[in-house]
């Protein structure tokens, strides 16, 4: 991993070399689709550099980054149970760092969400034990019912970009309110 000189004679690692390394360390050269790495690389890069973060939940961002790619690019490569344990590890282990560890436990172990977060969980556990499309299923459906309450955020701010409100507000998409 490259790292570049800080202005006080101290070691500064950047984020893109973080994904840069995890990239060339966690997928094989023969699996490996250069075009798609490098486009979710500098998308990582451009989201890290604009948002004011802690270091550590610049480090959740890019392992829920990686997570995300890795289960995409698991299920794409029909359901790879390597693949697709990395990217439920990376995920779990991105929330934490962004959100926090006891935040995690307390939003995962709510008592309203213990049903969800026993699918979402099992499937993890499913797809880590060799069940992929099992696991992936209950995974999906226990995703579903625990950020249901966020759905309506993501599609009111997917209203506000310019091209994809402009097709969300098309009177056929959009529900009367």
């Amino acid at each position: 991993m490259t790292s570049r000189e800080g202005g006080g004679g101290e070691e500064e690692v950047f984020p893109e070399d973080v994904a840069v390394a995890a990239v060339a360390a966690v997928i094989p050269a023969h699996r490996a689709a250069p075009k798609q790495l490098s486009v979710i690389i500098v998308l990582i890069v451009i989201v890290v550099r604009m948002i004011s973060l802690t270091d550590s939940q610049k480090i959740g961002m890019g392992l829920t980054g990686f997570g995300v790619f890795f289960l995409f690019f698991g299920m794409i490569l029909f359901f790879d149970k390597a693949l697709l344990a990395i990217g439920n590890i990376l995920f779990v282990a991105g929330l934490a760092f962004v959100i926090g560890l006891e935040r995690t436990f307390r939003f995962f172990f709510q008592k309203h969400k213990i049903k969800a977060t026993s699918f979402f969980l099992g499937g993890v556990f499913v797809v880590l034990i060799g069940w992929p499309i099992v696991g992936v299923v209950l995974e999906v459906y226990g995703f579903f019912l625990l950020f249901r309450g966020f759905f309506p955020v993501v599609v009111g701010f997917i209203r506000r970009i310019p091209v994809l409100g402009s097709i969300l507000n098309l009177p056929f998409i959009s529900s009367p309110s």
